[in-house]
């Protein structure tokens, strides 16, 4: 029992050591004893290899808490901007009792594929509002096509998850080409895209929502925000109605 809590005691003493907690003096120990406290860490470690594993479990859920309470924090912060959106272009119920806001990127292969979650929650669930946040993250084509879209939901907001479904959901690179194609299919043509595109109002809605997206660290798209948690990746219609559950019931998107 005496040697257990002898090693259980080394072993504490590696973990504080390796894991930034207060340092132990060095000089509490001296030579033959910090070689047969090594050796005692070494020999237990080796014997009873699931305390790492534990170790690195607990670690990696403190982690995924802590990122997880950072983020919840980044919304609350953010919230204003995160849940709002012009008049007329939120989707589905513009009263809905729950937001759910997806940033995007029109050349986002998995966007494309989320397209059918956003429909399908939309069709199933007439109390949803739903907010598209438009942060072309994949280049000057993408950058391209926003432009044209945010152009377009000022002159037609009550068409623009129309229009958005229609370039999101068409085939090869959306650009400036491809979407003022889709924006004249709604009764927009070039001419009046062309000085709205070109406004600082658009440069900085696109900007805002970026700013909103590095401030939640969000990196990738789709992502997306439910009440008080950040939703990365395309993470299904499942989990998507699961967390509005969640809100409905507890108030949070995690119960």
């Amino acid at each position: 029992m005496a040697l257990r809590r002898t090693a259980a005691a080394a072993l504490a003493l590696a973990l504080l050591c390796t894991t930034g907690a207060p340092a132990v003096a060095q000089d509490k120990f001296d030579g033959d004893q910090t070689k047969e406290i090594e050796a005692i860490v070494r020999n237990y470690l080796v014997t009873h290899p699931e305390v790492l594993v534990e170790a690195i479990n607990a670690l990696e859920a403190k982690r995924t808490a802590e990122a997880a309470a950072s983020q919840k924090q980044a919304v609350a912060a953010n919230a204003e901007a995160i849940f709002s959106t012009p008049e007329g272009t939120a989707l589905g119920n513009p009263e809905g009792d729950v937001t759910v806001v997806e940033f995007f990127d029109y050349n986002c292969g998995y966007c494309k594929q989320a397209l059918t979650d956003m429909d399908a929650l939309l069709k199933n669930d007439s109390n949803v509002r739903f907010i598209l946040k438009e942060i072309p993250v994949l280049g000057p084509k993408s950058i391209e096509a926003s432009r044209v879209s945010l152009a377009f939901r000022k002159l037609k907001p009550e068409l623009y998850g129309d229009f958005h479904r229609k370039l999101l959901a068409s085939r090869g690179t959306a650009d400036e080409k491809r979407a003022i194609a889709v924006a004249a299919e709604f009764g927009v043509d070039e001419a009046a895209l062309r000085p709205v595109m070109a406004s600082a109002e658009v440069a900085a809605d696109i900007a805002k929502d970026n700013e909103v997206a590095t401030a939640l660290g969000v990196n990738g798209t789709p992502s997306y925000v439910i009440e008080d948690q950040v939703l990365a990746g395309a993470v299904g219609i499942d989990n998507l109605q699961a967390a509005i559950a969640n809100v409905r019931s507890c108030g949070s998107a995690t119960c």
